[in-house]
């Protein structure tokens, strides 16, 4: 019972009345002109367009059945002896002969025109859809998203059920859909390397080489077969090529572009820290000098001296500091490591990390709503804190309040860096958390690398959490961080070894800072 049901579920009904109509139309159409007594001719030409409309409506074999029986209809009421099959004279026969090629050479035109207006249709279609596809590509603004996305880009236009990419520069594949066979890959490898223009591909798929000039650039299948013309295909595998070509060109200018901006950055890098660390040491160099030689010089000279070789000497750990945090960033070895800390503890020890450079300066502290203990990384804190407070202590004047502020919003925890200095211009502001900017006030003040903000900002981005800056000129600058809310104790990211390893870098690096500060300054090059 169920392959009957089945069947008859399929019959299409419409087809069928279509047929039913069309014989009660030539039955309907004999029985009139019978009643109304017409003679031969007129009934011909009657029946003879009827046959015009129905191969101009109907499909080819219902405009064939319906001329042959409007053939049957004539000869058998209209063609003497009436009422018969039977032909008596030549002129009938001569009639009915014209009668029935007038049919076939209607039938046959006007199934020529109904093919050449279903191709046009079809070719008005794929011009459309290559010109979509043409337009997705010039409006894909990312090159290296664009080869990743051109066979969904070809599968979505042209509704195809598979495309596969194949680049040969990359020897890397692409699909609109989930894995890729290995015969296909091996299929698609040799179309890209192979002398002809297209070849078989296995399991249904359809491919073609994507050539560019004599070049090939790679390799493009899809299914179903039957779903592309030849003619589509090959404008399609062009205008892939084209789009391939051009991506894998932007893609390398712009390596060839971020690898001179990489040695413009170390460029200008090695003469900032070179200008920089010249200056202090040059100081420390002079002031050691003169007191070896010591002629002429009294205590008070002396201790002078000392004050600014030790001054110096500071600031030249400080840039060293800053250069060898930097290199971090950039190597993005920077590891948060979280431990549950109630604010108020990290703003106090922030204060007593700084205490050297506020000094002079009134600082508050501002706890809003309850100290609750939170989960961050003290010590990445404690280095954007004092970043931040070395800038206010050095562009606000003495005496000034700088106000130190946590808070809890929504889902994170916010630090902030307040004063009530001059402020910061607003030109300089988009610029401040770039590497090297200094501002105007920066190169005036002359000290300082303008690396300070930068290392917050990369700091704060390693801690999934941000920072910003808001100035009014002659008012004061107020600076926000913040880091996400955990509300639980995260999971142990780090093995016992590697703690272990972090630990002996850290102690190799303090044994060299060590032997820097502990070395007489005519060992400082040596070092």
């Amino acid at each position: 019972m169920t392959p009957v049901k089945s069947m008859k579920r399929n019959v299409d009904w419409r087809e069928i009345l279509r047929w039913i109509a069309g014989l009660m139309s030539v039955a309907l159409t004999a029985l009139l002109l019978a009643l109304a007594g017409a003679n031969a001719t007129a009934a011909g030409m009657i029946f003879l367009m009827l046959v015009v409309a129905a191969a101009a409506v109907a499909e080819k074999w219902l405009s064939l059945l319906i001329a042959v029986v409007c053939a049957v209809s004539f000869d058998y009421f209209f063609l003497p002896p009436v009422h018969s099959f039977r032909i008596a004279g030549y002129q009938e026969w001569v009639a009915m002969i014209t009668f029935l090629a007038s049919c076939m050479v209607v039938s046959r035109v006007a199934e020529r025109a109904r093919r050449q207006t279903r191709h046009a249709e079809q070719r008005r279609e794929d011009v459309e859809r290559l010109y979509e596809l043409s337009q997705e590509m010039m409006l894909h603004e990312d090159a290296a998203g664009l080869v990743r996305d051109l066979p969904h880009l070809v599968d979505r236009v042209f509704s195809l059920d598979g495309v596969m990419l194949y680049v040969s520069d990359q020897d890397q594949f692409y699909a609109s859909g989930a894995g890729l066979p290995a015969s296909v890959q091996s299929a698609l490898r040799a179309v890209a390397q192979g002398p002809g223009p297209s070849l078989p591909a296995p399991e249904g798929f359809s491919a073609i080489a994507l050539t560019l000039g004599m070049r090939a650039v790679g390799a493009l299948g899809w299914r179903p077969e039957a779903r592309l013309s030849r003619e589509v295909a090959t404008a399609v595998g062009a205008q892939v090529a084209i789009a391939l070509t051009h991506s894998i060109a932007i893609a390398a200018s712009a390596r060839i572009e971020a690898s001179r901006q990489g040695e413009r950055l170390r460029t200008a890098l090695i003469d900032s820290l070179t200008h920089e660390l010249r200056t202090p040491l040059t100081a420390i160099r002079a002031a050691a000098t003169t007191l070896l030689q010591g002629e002429g010089l009294d205590e008070a000279g002396r201790q002078d001296l000392a004050a600014l070789v030790d001054e110096e000497a500071s600031r030249l750990d400080s840039l060293i500091g800053e250069a060898v945090e930097m290199a971090e960033i950039d190597a993005q070895v920077v590891r948060v490591h979280l431990v549950q800390q109630h604010p108020r503890a990290l703003l106090e020890h922030a204060i007593e990390e700084s205490r050297e450079v506020l000094a002079g300066h009134g600082v508050v502290i501002a706890v809003e709503g309850p100290d609750d203990p939170a989960w961050f990384d003290p010590h990445l804190l404690s280095r954007v804190f004092r970043h931040l407070l070395e800038n206010a202590a050095r562009y606000t004047p003495p005496e000034s309040r700088i106000t130190l502020r946590s808070r809890r919003t929504g889902e994170r925890l916010e630090f902030s860096v307040e004063d009530n200095g001059p402020g910061i211009d607003s030109l300089d502001m988009p610029l401040i958390f770039e590497k090297f900017y200094r501002g105007k006030k920066g190169a005036a003040i002359g000290k300082g690398t303008g690396m300070g903000l930068a290392i917050t900002r990369a700091i704060m981005a390693a801690h999934s959490g941000g920072i910003e800056a808001k100035s009014v000129p002659g008012q004061g600058t107020s600076f926000t961080f913040w880091v996400p809310l955990v509300e639980k104790e995260p999971a142990n990211e780090f093995s016992e070894l590697q703690r272990r390893e972090a630990r002996g870098s850290v102690e190799k690096f303090q044994s060299v800072m060590s032997k820097v500060s502990d070395a007489p300054p005519e060992e400082m090059d040596r070092i």
